[in-house]
């Protein structure tokens, strides 16, 4: 499992006073970027292969409250990852410091080429990293049946 620490800023916080969704948001991707860097995955290295990380979906759920200047750790265990490496799934879960779990998110993306702008396997330099990423008890190898899952789909919008 892979942490990072992060304290709640007075630009975290919503009308409400509580740590807002953006926030939430913002630190998970924070933290990704961290755990890839922390594997091998630095934004200049994947640049080296010409491939971006993007997102399909974030689902939150939250528990609790948390307030400006308190502590926070985000984890991140893989639950997906394909074959390729193209598709991967992170839980995240949100801790204040007394170990109470503040939210859950589970979160869905991919690899795409930077070029091309569609989604791309990993170059097996990097599949040979992200098989080696800490792994959640849910883990499963995805495929593209997982990314339709919910069965959301695009539809035009009427005039």
């Amino acid at each position: 499992m892979y942490k990072k620490q992060f304290e709640i800023r007075w630009s975290d916080v919503d009308a409400n006073g509580h740590l807002a969704n953006s926030a939430y948001t913002n630190f998970m991707s924070h933290a990704r970027m961290s755990f890839f860097s922390n594997r091998g995955f630095s934004m200049p290295e994947i640049q080296k292969y010409n491939v971006g990380p993007v997102v399909f979906y974030e689902h939150m759920y939250y528990f609790k409250e948390s307030f400006i200047g308190a502590p926070i750790t985000v984890t991140i265990e893989v639950s997906g990852l394909s074959d390729d490496g193209m598709l991967f799934m992170f839980e995240h879960n949100f801790y204040n410091d007394k170990g109470d779990n503040l939210a859950y998110c589970e979160m869905q993306g991919a690899w795409i080429d930077l070029k091309s702008r569609k989604l791309t396997s990993l170059p097996k330099e990097l599949m040979s990293l992200a098989q080696k990423f800490p792994k959640s008890k849910n883990f499963k190898v995805l495929t593209k049946a997982d990314t339709r899952k919910y069965g959301v789909r695009p539809k035009p919008m009427e005039i």
